[in-house]
């Protein structure tokens, strides 16, 4: 069965729907199978997958309130993934959501039906605690948690610790943190220093030993509606994101294979 992992933070620009897409796109150059979820109404991972949500026939609004089947709806990107569309019709489908008696457990029903066919299924959360954030936790078995190296960063972390320790305690014991990614990072920053070592001193091994540093490439890439990957391999950004791959699949004690010629 797949592993899903919800990518998550609670503030916004930290890197996290870049972490979806890159993450998917160089594990599926390792040659795993995988999906990504845009569980997001802005549908920023959808579009830096190369996909318009304007123009959108069914996504994961239409997927959560039962009016279309998950396999009809899922979109093959040209990076070797699957993916789930979604666009601002998530908004609707949250407040949907809301009014069903155990809610919070629809994403992971739905979730199971192609469990078989994975070996790794991330979710693109909102950058913000609500319905479909929650259903994300809820499916989910791990938790990344992106984040620059800056003050304002440590205060939220600490906002969406207690949130995962609640879904934790209430409707997903499984629910772990598979990892904490410094993103963004800027090493002649002292504050960026000072911030990576009070994480390594209180997570330790929770926090991934790749660091994605501030790349312009990796910044360029989603107006292309390309990964980092596909728009330039030899960029900094998209070597860090094979990293972090390798790093996942070490953890697992899983070869890592060669990169498919792209």
């Amino acid at each position: 069965m797949a592993e899903i992992i919800a990518i998550t933070n609670q503030k916004g620009g930290v890197g996290k729907t870049t972490t979806c897409v890159n993450l998917a796109a160089s594990l599926a150059a390792m040659k795993r199978g995988v999906l990504l979820v845009d569980m997001d109404p802005q549908g920023n991972a959808t579009m830096g997958c190369g996909v318009d949500k304007r123009h959108i026939k069914a996504g994961s609004c239409e997927v959560l309130l039962g009016e279309a089947g998950l396999a009809e709806s899922l979109v093959h990107i040209e990076g070797g993934f699957d993916l789930l569309p979604a666009n601002g019709d998530l908004t609707a489908a949250e407040v949907q959501l809301m009014r069903r008696t155990d809610a919070q457990r629809s994403l992971g029903r739905i979730l199971a039906e192609v469990g078989a066919k994975y070996e790794f299924i991330f979710i693109d959360c909102p950058p913000s605690l609500n319905m479909l954030t929650i259903n994300a936790l809820t499916a989910a078995g791990g938790v990344i948690i992106p984040m620059q190296c800056e003050y304002y960063a440590l205060e939220g972390l600490s906002a969406l610790l207690e949130t995962i320790d609640q879904i934790r305690g209430s409707v997903n014991p499984k629910l772990k943190i598979e990892g904490l990614l410094r993103t963004m990072y800027d090493g002649r920053n002292r504050l960026a220093n000072e911030v990576a070592g009070q994480l390594l001193t209180h997570f330790g091994k929770q926090v991934f030993n790749t660091v994605v540093p501030r790349n312009v490439r990796l910044a360029e890439a989603p107006s292309y509606g390309l990964p980092a990957l596909q728009y330039d391999k030899s960029s900094l950004g998209a070597r860090a994101y094979l990293a972090l791959a390798g790093e996942m699949l070490r953890r697992r004690q899983i070869v890592e294979p060669v990169v498919a010629d792209l």
